[in-house]
């Protein structure tokens, strides 16, 4: 795999042990930055397949240079690397962002991220998983409906609408809806990742 990469972050000795770290790895960094504009402005020029950015950095942050690549129509896939544990980060995975992990995690975890998001799929660390808040079990087994917790069962399978109503006999437009009842029960934002982390980890809301 020969990705090639933006990075940015504001901490100068942190993007170079990360850019050394990428670069002995096989990638291809063809670009860094300090800031939020630099970092926009190197992936216009670039064209990365990856852009790995800190959340907080100055002029623009991480979240909103994904914001504004998704607006413009770039194609390219944003992992944040941060300290921060934030649900509002979490939301935006599927969204305008494809990875989230932690500046904690080992670098291992790192390329972990990349290859999942190179393949075209979201990446969210154990860690950050373990702490962000979920709506609780025992709560939606009161708010949801049987046929909604069937439909949860297999969206946390990672099926799709199609296949959940060939299995349930319900046309592909009545399991969208179902769906999007279960997303403004839970208050969870409309992706599918962050369904997936509910039912991992939740497994006893099915028994």
């Amino acid at each position: 795999m020969k990705a090639t990469l933006v990075l940015a972050d504001d901490h100068p000795l942190l993007l170079q042990g990360t850019r050394m770290f990428l670069v002995q790895n096989g990638f291809a960094v063809v670009g860094t930055a300090s800031d939020g504009n630099q970092a926009y402005n190197k992936i216009l020029k670039h064209q990365p397949q990856i852009a790995i950015l800190d959340f907080d950095m100055p002029k623009l942050n991480g979240i909103e240079i994904a914001k504004l690549c998704k607006q413009n129509g770039l194609d390219v896939k944003i992992i944040i690397l941060t300290l921060y544990k934030q649900e509002a980060i979490i939301k935006e995975v599927g969204q305008c962002i494809h990875g989230y992990i932690l500046k904690e995690d080992a670098l291992d975890e790192l390329i972990r991220c990349i290859k999942k998001v190179y393949k075209g799929e979201t990446y969210v660390s154990k860690k950050i998983s373990e702490h962000v808040f979920l709506p609780d079990v025992n709560e939606t087994k009161e708010i949801l409906t049987a046929t909604e917790l069937k439909i949860l069962q297999y969206l946390g399978k990672d099926w799709s609408s199609t296949a959940i109503a060939e299995a349930l006999f319900i046309s592909k437009r009545t399991v969208e809806k179902h769906r999007s009842n279960i997303i403004k029960k839970l208050g969870i934002k409309s992706s599918q990742n962050a369904l997936l982390l509910w039912v991992q980890k939740n497994p006893d809301i099915f028994h």
